[in-house]
């Protein structure tokens, strides 16, 4: 079973003013930490969809055994990130969809995501938390269809609410703790000195 990864880096962080994709937590970058634990889950091949700041974004890779994707209308939504990534990927059984910006997303949590979708052959297995589902998630191949055609403006979430009995769930305790304004940086910043 072959599953790929796509990395969602390329937003501009315009609430915290700064890359986000860049903010240091655990002593290393965000972008890093969400790319490593995709590598270490088994992911393979994983790909880093890239906009704003993505020089910068891309030099914060080196080293991983990573593709790197532009995508151009970064600015008009996730759902052109989605589908550049989808596109990019080779032939696989299922992709799993990360942010970088997810503090509790861990290695450990993107495996069992893997492993439950092997164990259950569910279309979708998604992250729960805050009493909704979201991503990261997994989809089976033939829902990337559903993933390309999204919105500009869209994310994957609107496919996991489409149809909730092809769901299967697994918690991820914190998974709505993320990074989007500079009150969330300074939540962050006196454990990471980011």
């Amino acid at each position: 079973m072959r599953v790929g990864a796509v990395v969602l880096a390329a937003g501009g962080s315009s609430r915290l003013g700064r890359p986000k994709q860049l903010l240091v937590h655990e002593g290393r970058t965000l972008v890093r930490r969400a790319a490593e634990a995709a590598v270490a889950a088994g992911c393979e091949p994983v790909v880093v969809v890239l906009g704003a700041h993505g020089e910068a974004v891309a030099a914060e890779l080196a080293g991983l055994p990573v593709q790197t994707v532009d995508n151009p209308e970064w600015q008009v939504g996730m759902g052109r990130s989605l589908r550049v990534g989808v596109r990019a990927l080779p032939e696989v059984d299922a992709v799993l969809v990360l942010l970088c910006d997810q503090l509790q997303v861990d290695s450990a949590h993107l495996k069992t995501l893997v492993d439950t979708f092997a164990k259950t052959h569910a279309p979708i297995v998604a992250s729960g938390y805050e009493g909704a589902r979201g991503v990261p998630a997994l989809f089976s191949r033939a829902l990337l269809p559903e993933l390309e055609a999204l919105e500009a403006d869209q994310g994957a979430r609107k496919v996991i609410v489409r149809d909730p009995s092809r769901v299967v769930e697994v918690p991820l305790p914190g998974g709505g703790e993320d990074v989007d304004t500079a009150a969330d940086l300074s939540r962050l910043s006196p454990r990471a000195g980011g």
